[in-house]
């Protein structure tokens, strides 16, 4: 709800500052007495064209401020606008200050809560607060993409809504891993034929670990065989070969000296254990002569195996270089990682066809959803169509025509409907858009298309009154909803705009008394010479003596009489108030 409204320096108005309440709120005074001006200040302070010509000659600058008490209609959504763009007043989040600076030099100012924002912000926030009806642009009846959030509130949809919405996040999840899936599936399946290509070469060389290690010692043994045959022959003639030169070999030296500690340890028993000593040394130097001389036989010079080795050294170390591995563990490590790859990838195809079979079933309940939000718009469009017709011939606007667009387009990769696909979103796959026709036999067009001035702003009130509750803008300003209407139809209209009081703060600038006598607040606005100029005043009726006087001077007949028509008017406006019908309502 706007609460304060303080205005200095702008176009005739020199210094104003206009608290408002709930309900209905009424602006009146003579043609030219500057009650339009205040619309014009608050589309400023909404973000409009900031003009050099409002700046109140001899100022140097206007300044337009408003406190707004952030209800409970629209608080949750425009305080997450805030919060994102930090601008909300830590100490109080009950209230929010909008003030719009022009200077004389055509520079302007924002700010929100005293922080400076771009017009472009300032706008947005206005439009989650206010919808002016007349010369303005913060029409969001006349915007379509606004129509079918209106739509789906008054049919009560916004559950089944979000449950589509729901699965639509789900979709966009799915068919992400899809694209990332399927823009990596020739650059998997070229890996994979690699990774396969690799480890079947590795199987195929069935390596141990140790193998390399024992391969070249091999391959020095083989390159060596002779002079190791030759050693160990040597060796083993010496240790047990026949006699040369009349010298005992080692073995039979060995022995005699066995024999020779025996005969000893026989007359001494201390030395049994020397004697022991002796003949494990000789039966040691015995096997190995044995020993030495089955070596010299194997270490016949064998090429072909000496090859064999050869080419097996030359097969590990060419798949070390090609896996960039320093060790056969390291290829063998490689093989395993390719294998846990391969798997994945591998996963990855099932992965695929999962997710393929995921989004089928999405698209299908999505598209059922969708089909039956689209049967719940069409009965509810035609519900909101005939309750705005019988508004709109309250309003003497008895041949005007209204209806609620629903149109879908099918797509091939949209939701599944039947043997159908459509295009869809989170809200569904319609687009709704209002039409309206306001002469006889005319043509059914888009809403912004239609009307202009008065005729639009009854348009908007009809719209407002069946969209009441639906409409969250919390606070509706209307000018010029008077034009081309009697004083009896304007009663009908501001009993409706104070019935709308109800749902919304109001604010209306008329000329009909019957429609001023409805007003919950009632300001005067006037024109009072100030020094050498003119300046407007804008001041609030608090007695029924000052709003008689009021609608008397409305009315334009002097004397008793016209004080007892104003008299009636209000009258008339209460009783209409207290109609069972509007106190049921209330």
């Amino acid at each position: 709800m706007l609460e304060e409204l303080r205005v200095r320096n702008f176009a005739v108005i020199d210094e104003l500052e206009l608290r408002f309440g709930a309900g209905l709120n009424v602006i009146t005074g003579e043609t030219g007495a500057g009650k339009s001006i205040l619309i014009d200040a608050v589309e400023l302070l909404l973000g409009a064209r900031a003009d050099p010509v409002y700046v109140r000659e001899g100022s140097e600058r206007s300044v337009i401020e408003g406190v707004i008490a952030l209800d409970q209609v629209n608080r949750f959504g425009l305080l997450a606008l805030l919060d994102r763009e930090a601008l909300l007043d830590a100490d109080d989040q009950d209230f929010l200050t909008l003030t719009r600076e022009i200077r004389g030099r055509g520079r302007s100012s924002a700010r929100v809560n005293g922080v400076a924002v771009n017009a472009a912000l300032l706008s947005q926030i206005g439009g989650l607060l206010f919808d002016i009806h007349g010369q303005s642009e913060h029409l969001s009846l006349l915007r379509p993409r606004n129509h079918i959030d209106l739509l789906d509130r008054y049919a009560d949809l916004l559950d089944i809504r979000a449950g589509l919405a729901s699965l639509v996040q789900e979709l966009t999840g799915v068919q992400g891993e899809l694209r990332r899936l399927s823009e990596a599936g020739d650059s998997s399946k070229r890996r994979a034929e690699l990774l396969r290509h690799e480890l079947a070469d590795i199987a195929a060389a069935a390596l141990a670990p140790d193998e390399e290690a024992n391969l070249l010692a091999e391959r020095v043994r083989l390159a060596n065989s002779e002079q190791l045959a030759m050693l160990a022959n040597e060796a083993a003639m010496l240790l047990d070969g026949d006699d040369r030169g009349g010298r005992l070999s080692a073995v039979d030296g060995l022995m005699s000296v066995a024999a020779a500690l025996a005969k000893l340890s026989a007359i001494d028993g201390d030395m049994s254990g020397d004697h022991e000593l002796a003949e494990n040394l000789a039966q040691g130097a015995q096997e190995l002569a044995l020993t030495l001389t089955r070596y010299a036989a194997d270490a016949e010079f064998d090429p072909s195996r000496l090859d064999e080795v050869e080419e097996r050294l030359e097969l590990i170390k060419s798949l070390k270089r090609r896996f960039k591995a320093t060790s056969i563990d390291d290829v063998l490590a490689y093989a395993d990682a390719a294998a846990r790859e391969l798997e994945h990838i591998d996963q990855g195809d099932e992965r695929l066809l999962q997710l393929r079979a995921g989004e089928a079933r999405l698209l299908a309940s999505i598209g059922d959803i969708c089909q039956r939000l689209s049967a719940a718009r069409a009965e509810a469009g035609r519900a909101l169509s005939a309750a705005i017709v019988r508004e709109l011939g309250d309003l003497r606007m008895e041949r005007a025509r209204f209806d609620v667009r629903l149109a879908q387009a099918e797509h091939p990769a949209g939701c599944i409907v039947g043997d159908k696909r459509y295009k869809f979103d989170a809200k569904g796959k319609d687009d709704v858009e209002f039409m309206l026709s306001v002469n006889p036999g005319g043509q059914l067009l888009p809403l912004a298309k239609v009307a202009s001035g008065g005729e639009a702003a009854r348009i908007m009130l009809a719209l407002k009154r069946v969209l009441s509750v639906a409409d969250q803008t919390p606070i509706l300003i209307f000018d010029e909803v008077d034009q081309g209407i009697g004083g009896r139809i304007g009663a009908v209209v501001g009993e409706k705009l104070w019935t709308l009081g109800r749902e919304h703060q109001v604010l209306c600038v008329t000329h009909l008394p019957q429609l001023a006598g409805f007003a919950d607040q009632h300001f005067h606005a006037q024109k009072l010479m100030r020094g050498t100029g003119v300046a407007t005043d804008v001041r609030a009726l608090g007695e029924d003596s000052e709003r008689v006087a009021e609608l008397a001077e409305m009315l334009g007949t002097a004397g008793d009489a016209g004080q007892q028509s104003a008299r009636e008017i209000l009258a008339a406006a209460r009783t209409r108030k207290l109609a069972p019908e509007n106190r049921q309502a209330g």
